[in-house]
């Protein structure tokens, strides 16, 4: 298998993203009607890297990744589910947020991408409050410190025990020299409304806050006694679900193990292969048309499940974004191709829009829209390849619009037919970025005449000339400059700096409204990333490195 670079800090193993509940070691979960009861009970001998304890409910990589398949199977799996209650299983203790030991000896790229996906899973939890009907409650039995605050603040409602001890707060400035690093600050004046100046001095205090001037300050909805907790947290929870849209009387789609096989130069999914070209430094992620018709209709969807041709797709891609984010570190470039029958990739994309009001595609729309926002935050350049054979087409058309530059071929290499792409409605309003904007409303920003023109495109395929003049892609190599162009545009791009690249697609991707989400992808991930390098914090003198050893940091302290 690839070596992992050499870095300043210990790497974790190489990631699997594939769990279930029976492999769970640091959640559970129970029914009760239409209440799902997530409790958090982490296993400190279970750690996914070595050289750390996950003590008072502190978490790792492994525990968020089992954290997001809980959300996943609670929307699949659990339609008559309306709202998940987040609790503790220790006493006294709601999370006391990122392992601090980690944080001190894991590398600099896994830090920052920690926080990245951990980022994306409080994001998918405040999208199944938003819009699965499955409304999210904190449950705050103990105190909720740094990451474990930032959890509570992705869930809609939360209740803070009344004890004398419990308290709620993010104490990364004061502690650790860093920021809280999964939108503890951006939730905290933007979500919760919390004043600035307030805000300033709770996020200065390594104590926190509790009781009354908790819910004064708007930190936490409500402050319960420990004599009544578990009963009003219940009834605040049934409130909620009686507001929710999910279906009664249906059953649950099972999240069977996603299928999949590897080798050094290749992961195999159902309807995805990535190639992997280590001496070039890209992956190449080539997803394939269905393999049957299109089902007649909504009932036959479901019988499907997950092997429903968009379901296979999305979760497959899901799961290759993450692999490659972790375990493939120096592949920096990623193609993006698609393969296969046309027509039956369009049936697919109007059977989706036809029935997106139904709970179960209504959830796989969403789950869409989550991966592709995965893509859109991925610290790699994106480049998406319309040849011969291809099926860009609906909800693959979109993928054109997510990547930094688009290339189809202008004439034929071979007997087949010449390439084509075709747009369908889930571009013009279901599939949003983190702006809030669709892909193409991205793409012709305050430009509503082009935007129409393409609108009345959807349906038709358009060639490579045709696509160009739509501004539906970037370049159009005829056939005799095909191969020459892709060489040079590859070459190019792996002799650039990684730095700077990721530093230059970040900021040109997200045109547009600022939102909640591109805040904390924007600004705080990257000032994140700035100062887990910084001396103040990760030096042999930072404040990581002396946490807990009684010794007080040395901190530079020139203002840069």
């Amino acid at each position: 298998m690839h070596k992992l670079p050499e870095s300043a800090g210990q790497e974790i193993g190489r990631l699997d993203f594939r769990t279930s509940p029976d492999g769970y070691r640091h959640w559970s979960i129970s029914f009760a009607g239409p209440v799902a009861r997530l409790v958090m009970a982490v296993d400190e001998n279970s750690p996914a890297g070595s050289g750390y304890e996950l003590k008072l409910n502190s978490y790792d990589i492994g525990v968020d990744i089992e954290l997001y398949d809980a959300v996943q199977r609670l929307r699949f799996e659990h339609p008559e589910v309306r709202t998940v209650i987040i609790s503790s299983g220790i006493q006294g203790m709601f999370c006391a947020g990122a392992n601090i030991r980690m944080l001190g000896t894991s590398s600099h790229s896994h830090k920052v991408n920690f926080c990245k996906f951990t980022n994306e899973t409080r994001n998918s939890i405040e999208d199944a409050s938003h819009h699965s009907g499955q409304t999210y409650v904190a449950a705050l039995n103990g105190t909720a410190a740094g990451g474990g605050y930032e959890l509570a603040l992705a869930t809609e409602y939360l209740m803070l025990i009344d004890d004398g001890n419990a308290a709620v707060s993010l104490p990364e400035v004061p502690m650790l020299a860093v920021l809280p690093g999964t939108g503890g600050l951006t939730r905290v004046v933007d979500k919760r409304k919390v004043r600035r100046d307030l805000a300033d001095v709770f996020c200065t205090l390594e104590e926190g806050m509790k009781g009354k001037r908790a819910v004064d300050w708007r930190l936490v909805d409500e402050i319960v006694p420990r004599s009544n907790f578990d009963e009003r947290v219940t009834e605040k929870a049934l409130g909620l679900a009686a507001l929710s849209d999910r279906p009664e009387g249906e059953a649950g789609i099972t999240l069977d193990r996603l299928e999949r096989s590897e080798d050094e130069n290749e992961i195999r999914y159902p309807f995805i292969t990535v190639s992997l070209d280590h001496d070039g430094r890209s992956a190449t992620l080539d997803i394939e048309a269905p393999d049957s018709d299109a089902p007649a209709d909504v009932n036959e969807i479901k019988k499907q499940g997950v092997n429903f041709w968009p379901l296979a797709v999305v979760r497959a891609m899901d799961d290759a974004l993450l692999h490659l984010r972790f375990n493939e570190p120096t592949l920096g470039t990623l193609i993006i191709k698609t393969s296969g029958d046309s027509s039956r990739v369009a049936a697919y994309d109007a059977l989706l829009d036809a029935n997106r009001d139904d709970w179960f595609v209504r959830e796989i729309l969403l789950y869409m829209q989550r991966a592709y926002k995965r893509l859109d935050v991925t610290s790699r350049t994106t480049f998406a390849f319309v040849e011969q054979g291809s099926c860009f087409v609906g909800m693959l058309a979109d993928l054109l619009f997510a990547v930094d530059r688009s290339y189809m071929l202008d004439g034929q290499l071979d007997d087949r037919p010449a390439a084509t792409i075709q747009l369908g409605e889930l571009s013009f309003g279901t599939l949003r970025m983190s702006n809030g904007l669709t892909r193409l409303e991205t793409r012709f920003l305050d430009d509503a005449e082009s935007l129409d023109n393409v609108h009345e495109l959807v349906g038709r395929d358009l060639d490579a000339l045709e696509s160009l003049e739509a501004g539906l892609i970037t370049y159009a190599p005829d056939d005799m400059d095909w191969q020459d162009e892709i060489r040079l545009l590859l070459e190019e791009r792996a002799s650039f700096s990684p730095d700077a690249l990721t530093g230059m697609e970040a900021n040109l991707r997200f045109a547009g409204p600022e939102t909640l989400e591109t805040k904390i992808f924007g600004r705080l991930s990257a000032w994140q990333n700035w100062i887990f390098q910084r001396p103040n914090a990760a030096g042999s003198e930072g404040a990581l490195k002396l946490y807990g050893t009684g010794k007080r940091a040395k901190f530079d302290r020139g203002r840069v």
